[in-house]
């Protein structure tokens, strides 16, 4: 059996040990690879784990587990797919981060394959697809690293929640038809969703801000009956340039307890433009959690009432 051995490196703006964090902590990946939807763990022991991934690949929504090893002293991550597929007879690799002078590091990128049958153009293939898409992964971490180990000061998460006097199923319902939100929601125009994969879901809608303008919103979220749906929106607006959240759905004494939380990062960039040249950070954040959080007060509100109508 052949098996191949490649390696790739780039070099960030960050110091080793943040970017050793944000590629270990799965929940960074939604902000670190723009594929990524949410990753959850299946398994966690001492410096293992299997973990959970849904991403997107062209536009649609998949799902995959993976096994890794943490090495913190040594900043190393080892990765080995569960189950491959043709071509591939099997694959892993190594995450190497690497500390530089002046607070950079090298960030390299291992792989080692074989192909089913020690096929000649199996192999060719795979190392056609490791070479394209580790260059695109390392450039596109490099940034998005670079942008999270800078934007901590423009990174906020907020949450609402709403006291339900029903069923965590019930309210979880509302949420997750979200195909029925513009009969069920006053401040939704329109609504595109589709589930092809149970739990899976593309949800794009139209939404009407108070002044009367209407803005349209693409994300793709990940259902877990019936108490989490988690998501990240994919078409931005000017003050943003990342948008994750999660409904919650947590029963207690008095019924549920109905949770919105949203995380985001703030695109500086576009404060002047869109505030006037006096304006700051706080003014956008003010002003973004002051929408998001109209948003989903008011489906949290029609969830309750949808839940507690039920009884």
């Amino acid at each position: 059996m052949t098996t191949r051995q490649v390696e790739h490196d780039i070099i960030v703006e960050a110091p080793a040990a943040a970017v050793y964090r944000l590629i270990a902590e799965v929940e960074n990946w939604p902000r670190i690879f723009p594929p990524t939807l949410h990753v959850d763990h299946v398994e966690r022991g001492a410096g293992e784990e299997r973990i959970r991934i849904w991403a997107t690949a062209n536009d649609e929504a998949k799902t995959w587990s993976s096994r890794r090893t943490l090495d913190p002293a040594n900043l190393r991550i080892t990765f080995r797919q569960e189950v491959s597929t043709p071509p591939v007879a099997a694959m892993g690799g190594t995450w190497i981060i690497e500390p530089l002078s002046g607070g950079s590091a090298r960030i390299r990128l291992l792989h080692d394959y074989r192909a089913v049958d020690d096929d000649p153009a199996g192999l060719k293939w795979i190392d056609e697809a490791v070479d394209r898409n580790s260059r695109a992964e390392l450039a596109a971490l490099k940034t998005n690293v670079e942008l999270a180990h800078a934007a901590e000061e423009v990174t906020f998460s907020f949450e609402d929640t709403v006291q339900i006097a029903g069923s965590a199923k019930d309210a979880y319902d509302f949420v997750n038809e979200a195909g029925l939100w513009v009969e069920r929601l006053p401040h939704v125009a329109s609504v595109r969703f589709s589930e092809d994969t149970p739990g899976l879901q593309t949800l794009e809608m139209d939404t009407r801000a108070k002044d009367g303008s209407t803005h349209t919103t693409k994300s793709y979220r990940v259902a877990f009956p019936h108490h989490r749906i988690v998501y990240k929106q994919v078409t931005l607006p000017a003050l943003m340039t990342l948008h994750t959240g999660r409904w919650t759905f947590t029963e207690n004494d008095g019924g549920v307890a109905a949770t919105s939380q949203h995380t985001v990062v703030l695109n500086t960039e576009n404060i002047a433009r869109v505030f006037g040249p006096d304006a700051t950070v706080a003014d956008a954040r003010e002003y973004v959690r002051g929408a998001l959080g109209t948003n989903s007060r008011a489906t949290l509100g029609h969830a309750r009432d949808y839940a507690e109508n039920k009884r």
